[in-house]
């Protein structure tokens, strides 16, 4: 299934209903609808074709939405860029998916316009204008055929242990494929309304957010981000029934006086957690506060949602749950390949039609990704339970999850080893009680050295969930006899 004939429900057939909802103003979806034919209409205008890459370095906000359905009537392919990167990870990005256009806050450009002299081939359209852009523009469905289910949707940018980041080509199809899976799973219908504050530029609020919505035509309050100082009047003004978050938004949601917190439990039906480890206590704690239990799932950028804790039936503390309907998980023994017996813990394997069709424009790192007979090697270490239910335990490839961005400390230490006088660097990842894993620095130094000047270094260069959260020196980096270091011993004692 293609994604003009998902979204069909809500833009089409349910036209006059209000759909969006934006800082006080409303969409109905046909609104939508009419204002992605005139993007689309002005992008071929301005150049970019079928298959062209289009970037969008934005804040949540009605333009990004527009951006995306726009790419997905067009066959362009949408390429969102982290809000809080910079000037490194943006430009590598901008190389290695050579864009046609980037759309962008004119906050933001400050980071892009001196990357944008230097590949003139790249159009900035700024959030701000797309209204007067496209005013003028035909409202029309675009006379065109739309993409096939198998043509690329979008390029979510996902660094790999070596730090160079890799675009995950998702199809059309995968996005289909997980939006159906979850609005069954998760019994959604168009009476649901979802409160949304993740970020749209992550298959998190992208994959899971914006398809099920547009897949079933229920009503969406879109917030910029997640603040703790009004999340609960926006729970008590808007009054969803579902809500998609991290484990970090749940520890600030705990914080709600019960009387607000008892009445947000009255009219919410649904709470699902993702993209980091949940601690066991937040889920016991969030439930005798709201009266509701948090369903855990476990997706990643290559694949959105692999396994689900059941919407009816038991939701167990540390588990994510068995395989989503269609997704065949297996464990495997990470050196010999072979799968391992139940309950053993080995690499975490997926296949099913929502696993992405490869890294752009790199065949070596794809063939190396999947096994001989089709399945995702995930880098996720778990196992397998007499019932099906997947429990992680780790990653293998000492990736770092902080407030649900992925942080590789190869990439971080390479920077660090930019620095003047500094002579070796290692990071590890070190529990944190708000955003389940922070990254720390460990550093060889030339004498005279501040840590202080190392620490002021990193905003501007790192995007703020990369920066560590402490920095210490040491004589010299453990190593073994092959002269690899040694992370656990640092992480030990960290």
């Amino acid at each position: 299934m293609n994604l003009t004939s998902l979204f069909r429900p809500a833009l089409v057939d349910s036209a006059d209903k209000p759909g969006l909802e934006f800082q006080g103003a409303v969409w109905t979806f046909g609104r939508l609808d009419a204002d992605a034919n005139r993007l689309a209409r002005r992008l071929l205008e301005a150049g970019v074709e079928r298959g062209d890459r289009v970037s969008v370095y934005m804040r949540n906000r009605p333009e990004l939405i527009l951006a995306y359905l726009a790419a997905s009537k067009a066959g362009f392919i949408f390429t969102p860029i982290n809000i809080l990167y910079r000037s490194g990870e943006i430009a590598h990005i901008l190389d290695d998916a050579a864009p046609k256009a980037i759309l962008l806050d004119r906050d933001a450009d400050e980071h892009v316009a001196p990357l944008a002299a230097e590949r003139p081939g790249i159009k900035r359209i700024f959030a701000e204008e797309i209204a007067a852009w496209i005013a003028d523009a035909d409202p029309d469905p675009l006379d065109s055929e739309p993409p096939a289910a198998s043509d690329p949707m979008a390029l979510v940018y996902t660094s790999g242990t070596t730090g160079r980041p890799k675009g995950a080509t998702l199809t059309q199809a995968n996005f289909a494929a997980n939006a159906r899976s979850l609005v069954d799973a998760w019994r959604i219908t168009a009476d649901d309304r979802l409160l949304l504050t993740l970020p749209l530029f992550h298959v998190h609020g992208l994959g899971n957010g914006l398809h099920t919505w547009l897949a079933t035509g229920y009503r969406l309050r879109l917030l910029e981000r997640f603040r703790k100082e009004t999340i609960v009047d926006d729970f008590l003004d808007f009054r969803p029934t579902v809500f998609f978050g991290v484990p970090t938004m749940y520890e600030r949601l705990m914080e709600t006086p019960p009387e607000a917190a008892k009445e947000i439990g009255g009219f919410m039906r649904l709470f699902v957690s993702g993209s980091a480890p949940l601690p066991a206590a937040t889920l016991e704690k969030f439930q005798a506060l709201f009266g509701h239990r948090i369903l855990e799932r476990y997706g990643m950028s290559e694949t959105m949602m692999n396994t689900s804790n059941p919407y009816e039936g038991d939701r167990r503390a540390g588990s994510v749950g068995p395989p989503l309907p269609g997704v065949s998980i297996r464990i495997c023994d990470p050196e010999s390949g072979e799968q391992v017996r139940e309950g053993t813990i080995g690499e975490v394997q997926v296949q099913g039609p929502n696993v992405f069709s490869g890294y752009w424009r790199q065949p070596e790192a794809t063939a190396e990704a999947f096994t001989a007979d089709g399945f995702f090697r995930s880098g996720d270490l778990g196992f397998v339970d007499a019932d099906g239910y997947v429990t992680l335990q780790g990653r293998g490839k000492e990736l770092i999850i902080s407030s649900g961005f992925n942080v590789y400390p190869r990439e971080v230490e390479e920077f660090l080893l930019t620095l003047p006088g500094v002579l070796e660097a290692a990071v590890v990842g070190v529990p944190d009680p708000l955003k389940g894993e922070a990254p720390a620095a460990f550093v060889v130094v030339e004498e005279g050295v501040d840590l202080a000047a190392i620490e002021s270094a990193c905003p501007g260069k790192l995007a703020s969930f990369k920066i560590p959260k402490k920095f210490e020196r040491v004589d010299a980096l453990p190593r073994n006899a092959l002269g690899k270091v040694q992370k656990h011993l640092l992480r030990r004692g960290a």
